[in-house]
């Protein structure tokens, strides 16, 4: 059998004011290749675009692959490795209502199934050159 490819990938959301326009952004690392996508949404929250990032830099993908994921928001790591489990179980729903963000959720779901995900926190501006990478992205992406 093959082994997997060893992707890292780092995202960040952004939204100024939040919420409000909104960018999303995400740096995958690939042997010695990199490669940045964004893009934006005009009416958003923070929390919508962190999540989109996600789903779009794991999209991407080609093959299934071993991914190390970073990101900076608490909001996605905690919702993907604590929660998600109770939500699927809730039919996605928590346990006082709704579940904001149920579509992003549900396509983060489907697409970390073909990957083997490990997931890191970082602490967002602290020195981390691709975390700082991937917020200057999203930042820049808010106005386009």
């Amino acid at each position: 059998m093959d082994e997997l490819p060893d992707v890292r990938i780092y995202t960040d959301g952004a939204c100024d004011p939040n919420p409000g326009p909104g960018g999303w952004a995400a740096l995958l690392l690939y042997k010695n290749k990199k490669k940045e996508i964004s893009g934006s949404e005009g009416k958003t929250t923070n929390n919508r675009m962190e999540l989109t990032a996600a789903v779009k830099a794991l999209e991407i993908l080609e093959r299934t692959c071993k991914v190390d994921f970073y990101t900076d928001s608490e909001y996605l790591k905690k919702g993907i490795t604590e929660w998600m489990t109770e939500w699927r179980r809730r039919n996605w729903r928590r346990k006082k209502g709704a579940l904001a963000n149920v579509d992003l959720w549900k396509a983060l779901d489907s697409a970390v199934r073909d990957h083997k995900v490990e997931w890191h926190w970082v602490r967002g501006h602290a020195g981390n050159r691709y975390n700082q990478r991937v917020d200057h992205l999203a930042r820049s992406a808010i106005s386009k």
